[in-house]
């Protein structure tokens, strides 16, 4: 993408720009994840671009697997984007092009100190305790000071009085003294551009005009802002972008997150735990973001409310109670074809998708996830001999399997097979047998599904159907 004519597209429209910006070393976890969404969101709220760059210069850690897993995780949770991602690798000539220019116009310069020498420069620091900062030694030396055909990298020229205020669109005005900001490399010495300058670079080529990110990048943002106005005063067109650097996530205990709490992958969520991607969509929202005493938000209407007034300047903590709260609103919301479909995978062979379709308004009502839904289901597609668990059994001792007997009897007789005409048929039984609804119903559980819990038991004799049902109640009536 030419810088001139994405600088000039934003300058001349106004349009909003945003970015999310992987590093594919890893999964997608819920922090990236929360700021890809941020993003999105803003850039759709305001009718703008949402741009996404896969930064794997890294080369050594960065993977396909890690980036497809990433795009995959975006795509689930339906957040899509207006261009092909852009890969940092592909982009390194452009970005010693602009270091060269900054070198060029006296902006940065060459520095010819050895690894060695840099490093007693800081053990003297260490040994003196001062902070670990490159100390300017080449920042006014003549590059012919150097041996003949020396190594050298490129640090970029960093203001070294005065101050920088940030107008932080989250945290507020934060200032920083440029003395705090030493000569940092832009270039190495084997010509490969580092992080500071290829994230800026690609930055300005993107046309990105707001800079959405957590906020452990806010120190980045002081270090940045040289490269862009050093650009800016070399050629125009490198306005200051609008930052917003969001707080952490935390975990319950408000402890930084970490894999115990939920720092997961995305995929996690969707294949281990269960989760909905709208419910993930709709908790991610509401880390860090509120409106009013709102919870449950679709898609449309975040877009619609969703700005960075809304974003809070402390952390946010991950509870996965609270997200399996909001998966079950979302679960008994979904459609039931849809939630078949997904449940189906879960059981694997011989699940019956146009059963499970026809059983969800049931199996749905309580379940917090799709695991949960799977496991209630299971009754449908279990095999004779039932395999009973320990409570189960006990439910069939003692008179248990008389009663059973009839119950077999009553049902037997029974032509009409609806919940109503069975649980009729169940309650006239419970009265002449003078025993309350509850001594019927529990052994017909453990009989039909092999478990203490399931659906309503009329339900459950349904969608066996009467075949299947009267079946499993005779293979444990007396």
């Amino acid at each position: 993408m030419a810088s001139e004519s994405s600088s000039a597209h934003t300058a001349r429209t106004g349009e909003v720009v945003t970015r999310f910006a992987p590093s594919p070393t890893g999964f997608l976890h819920i922090g990236g994840a929360r700021t890809a969404l941020f993003n999105w969101l803003y850039a759709r709220h305001h009718g703008g671009r949402a741009l996404l760059r896969i930064e794997d210069t890294d080369r050594k850690r960065s993977t396909q697997e890690a980036i497809d897993a990433i795009i995959e995780g975006l795509d689930w949770l339906g957040l899509d984007y207006d261009a092909p991602p852009i890969f940092q690798s592909d982009r390194a000539e452009r970005h010693a092009e602009v270091a060269w220019t900054l070198l060029k116009a006296g902006y940065a310069y060459k520095c010819f100190a050895t690894p060695e020498e840099l490093e007693r420069m800081r053990e003297e620091q260490r040994a003196q305790k001062k902070p670990l900062r490159y100390d300017g030694r080449w920042r006014d030396r003549d590059p012919s000071e150097a041996p003949e055909g020396a190594p050298f990298t490129i640090r970029l020229k960093t203001p070294d009085t005065g101050e920088v205020t940030i107008h932080d669109r989250v945290q507020g005005p934060v200032t920083v003294k440029n003395e705090e900001i030493d000569d940092y490399i832009i270039l190495r010495a084997d010509g490969t551009p580092t992080y500071m300058l290829a994230v800026v670079v690609d930055d300005h080529d993107m046309g990105v005009t707001h800079i959405i990110r957590g906020d452990d990048h806010l120190n980045n943002a002081f270090r940045q802002l040289p490269i862009i106005r050093a650009m800016n005063a070399i050629e125009g067109g490198w306005p200051d972008p609008v930052y917003a650097h969001i707080p952490l996530i935390h975990g319950s205990d408000g402890a930084k997150l970490s894999k115990r709490h939920g720092a997961l992958g995305v995929e996690a969520y969707r294949d281990e735990f269960g989760i909905l991607p709208e419910a993930l969509f709709n908790y991610l929202l509401r880390l860090g973001w509120g409106h009013g005493d709102r919870e449950e938000i679709t898609r449309e209407e975040a877009i619609t409310l969703f700005d960075l007034n809304g974003v809070g300047k402390s952390p946010s903590r991950f509870d996965m109670k609270k997200l399996e709260n909001l998966n079950g609103h979302y679960l008994r919301e979904a459609d039931d074809a849809r939630l078949a479909a997904l449940v189906a995978a879960r059981i694997g062979e011989g699940a019956d998708e146009a059963l499970l379709t026809r059983a969800m308004p049931v199996l749905k009502v309580r379940a917090k996830n799709l695991n949960e839904v799977a496991d209630g289901a299971a009754f449908l597609f279990a095999k004779r001999p039932l395999a009973m668990t320990e409570k189960a059994a006990q439910l069939l001792e003692g008179d248990a399997r008389t009663i059973l007997r009839s119950i077999c009897n009553a049902l037997a007789a029974q032509n009409d097979w609806t919940s109503d005409a069975l649980e009729a048929t169940t309650k006239a039984l419970a009265e002449e047998l003078g025993l309350g609804l509850g001594k019927l119903a529990q052994p017909m559980r453990a009989a039909l599904t092999g478990t203490t819990t399931s659906p309503g038991i009329f339900d459950v004799l349904v969608l066996l159907g009467r075949d299947e049902a009267l079946a499993r109640l005779e293979a444990q009536a007396a």
